[in-house]
């Protein structure tokens, strides 16, 4: 679900400037739309875009479920790669054509809501027999709320928690990651795993933020941005401890390839071919995981390592819906769905992701049984939510760009947190 930051923030930075020319559907577009998706004998067609792939197989379950009650509304899905997916909706917005229900991801919500691209649930769930909130975590809803309306219901959630190699950890006899795990034990671990003769690594710490130091921020105690969106976190001691101790991870302890090895190495990468023995990892690379044999066979999965809290961040994905839609009825017939414990079971059951109906994720737990999934869930009890707010594009730049020169050591930790804050703050004081 969740890709890495740098391919997110480029992909923001490249879309923010379309906002601008989002425009109406115009007469000729609405005409063809209408054509194309209706018919003669009453039925309708209704787009169903996403991003992932592996994921087709669940999300094609749920719409011929939705097909079955509903025979005069058929769902076509539509999977465009994560690469194109944001450049080609930019396209559609601008022009008219978006499709009908979509994914939308944190990342470009406030854009696209603030465009007025997304229709308004809040009435529609208000009044709702089939859909109730309270059945989703907090967070997922609020994440997808701007402005006290409602513009996507909850589809996923993802957590991080800790990958290790099992067969690494056999040859060293040592203990696997349990619940008992904080940053000393990590530490210790990753010295006694690290062969730089054989340029295997303990741990791996990249300047990642979903899947690296937003969890140890907040673990130990500070934080990405204030509950109410008016101040950033990393001036406070405790988010400059935690981005000093990754720092030290590769940069005094050795255990971890340094940033610019991350450049030409991804730390997937690393895991995936045994030269990493321990990383952070969202749930969303467990499709990939089980597809990789070398991982699939010495590999498993713990929760993550905690400081003076137990913290892990959290994200998910929102079903929402063109504001401009020729077919407004049927698009709500099909969130509705969505919406319920049926179409989540089944997400569930063809191992998409983590459904966001609260109760549903045994089955995805199921799904992939050789590796030990319910720590995912598990972890919801005391996840943080991805820091969010309406400037979040812009001010991830600056965490891009700043934190990378902390990691190269181009600037100390207390000067780069600094510069961070402050930009942050500034940025966060223009919001309304």
């Amino acid at each position: 679900m969740k890709k890495n930051l740098k391919k997110l923030v480029a992909i923001a930075l490249t879309l923010t400037a379309g906002i601008t020319t989002f425009t109406g559907c115009s007469s000729k577009n609405a005409d063809s739309n209408k054509s194309n998706n209706s018919s003669s004998s009453g039925t309708v067609t209704i787009t169903y875009a996403i991003w992932d792939k592996n994921q087709e197989p669940g999300m094609r379950a749920i719409a011929d479920a939705f097909e079955a009650k509903n025979p005069n509304i058929k769902v076509k899905v539509e999977v465009t790669p994560w690469d194109q997916y944001w450049t080609k909706l930019d396209a559609a917005a601008s022009g008219g054509a978006m499709p009908d229900v979509f994914w939308m991801h944190s990342n470009n919500f406030v854009k696209y809501a603030s465009g007025n691209q997304l229709l308004d649930l809040s009435d529609k769930i208000k009044n709702s027999k089939d859909i109730n909130m309270d059945n989703f975590p907090k967070g997922l809803v609020d994440l997808y709320t701007l402005d006290g309306k409602n513009y996507a219901i909850p589809k996923d959630y993802d957590t991080i928690a800790l990958w290790y190699n099992k067969t690494m950890f056999d040859e060293k006899k040592i203990p696997y990651p349990d619940e008992t795990w904080d940053w000393n034990k990590l530490l210790e671990a990753a010295q006694k795993l690290t062969d730089s003769s054989k340029g295997v690594y303990g741990f791996l710490a990249p300047a990642d933020a979903q899947q690296g130091y937003y969890n140890f921020i907040h673990q130990n105690g500070g934080y990405i941005i204030s509950e109410d969106k008016k101040k950033s976190g990393y001036s406070l001691p405790e988010s400059k401890e935690a981005i000093q101790w990754l720092v030290d991870l590769s940069q005094k302890y050795k255990v971890s390839p340094t940033q610019d090895k991350f450049a030409d190495t991804s730390f997937t990468q690393y895991f995936e071919s045994g030269k990493a023995a321990m990383g952070l990892f969202g749930s969303w690379m467990v499709s990939e995981f089980k597809a990789n044999d070398y991982v699939r066979q010495n590999c498993d999965v713990a929760v993550i390592p905690h400081e003076k809290q137990k913290a892990t961040i959290y994200n998910g994905l929102g079903n929402a819906a063109y504001a401009k839609t020729k077919y407004p009825e049927q698009v709500w017939k099909f969130l509705e769905f969505l919406g319920t414990k049926e179409a989540n079971t089944i997400q569930a059951e063809k191992g998409a992701a983590i459904p966001a109906f609260k109760g549903t994720e045994q089955p995805w737990i199921d799904f992939s049984k050789e590796f030990n999934l319910k720590v995912y869930p598990e972890m919801l009890d005391y996840a943080v939510i991805m820091a969010n707010s309406k400037t979040r594009n812009k001010w991830q730049e600056y965490e891009t760009d700043i934190l990378k020169k902390v990691w190269m050591k181009e600037l100390t930790v207390e000067d780069g947190c600094n510069q961070l804050a402050k930009q942050i703050d500034e940025l966060l004081a223009t919001e309304k």
